[in-house]
């Protein structure tokens, strides 16, 4: 049984048909739930050969209508789609790097029954998932990113704005690829500038290459990072 179907079973089981009501003729909480599975499947990206990292936040963007109907749901649809999320995940082999969120969003251009979703992997740690917890407390240091830790560790990732970013941050003045944390199996760790528009600032300094350690402090658009030690803070 997919995703979808399992979906559908839960969702009147939980609701009594609330939703079907609610929400005949316009965005259907199943269609953003199979949405979102369409989603996880896009993006996964391999991390080993029985591994792939997939985007554990979402945002689903709908006409001002649809938001309006939806918003009073929001805890319920949550409940009942990020469950299905998570069993379509163990099928298929992928991991989350964090808690899986998905948030709502109006756009007055969409026509009421259109929806669009975003999405981006980010980490975090959360009791509901030892496997990723353990991986951050495994690291020796983190790059603290809007709050999430992302754990230092070889190969190290790429950051931007676009799809194809390990981590995918949300702010203009950062390119699709803008840039690349390479962190070494000795403990070494740089920072290489992938050819953006707007550059690097590391410690005050903008560049286009540089070594980073415990305490860098480095700033992509207008977004500002830290690097440090989550077992000490």
């Amino acid at each position: 049984m997919g995703v979808l179907d399992r979906f559908e079973k839960r969702l009147e089981g939980a609701v009594h048909g609330v939703f079907a009501r609610a929400f005949k003729g316009d965005v259907q909480p199943v269609e953003i739930a199979a949405r979102l599975q369409r989603e996880l499947d896009a993006e996964a990206k391999l991390m080993s050969r029985s591994r792939r990292l997939v985007p554990n936040e979402f945002t689903v963007t709908l006409s001002p209508h649809d938001h309006d109907r939806l918003t009073p749901y929001g805890k319920t649809l949550n409940a009942e789609i990020v469950p299905e999320l998570k069993q379509h995940a163990k099928e298929r082999g992928y991991i989350f790097n964090g808690p899986i969120q998905i948030s709502l969003a109006a756009d007055p251009s969409l026509p009421t029954g259109r929806f669009t979703v975003g999405s981006q992997a980010v980490a975090g740690v959360q009791d509901s998932a030892p496997a990723d917890t353990e991986e951050i407390e495994r690291a020796k240091l983190v790059l603290e990113v809007n709050g999430m830790r992302h754990p230092l560790q070889p190969p190290g990732f790429s950051i931007g704005r676009g799809s194809d970013a390990d981590i995918r941050i949300n702010d203009p003045g950062i390119s699709r690829r803008h840039a690349e944390v390479q962190v070494h199996a000795d403990g070494r760790m740089r920072i290489v500038d992938l050819g953006s528009t707007n550059g690097i600032v590391v410690n005050g300094e903008r560049v286009r290459q540089a070594d980073i350690a415990e305490g860098a402090r480095i700033e992509i658009g207008k977004t500002r990072m830290l690097v440090h030690d989550p077992r000490g803070r």
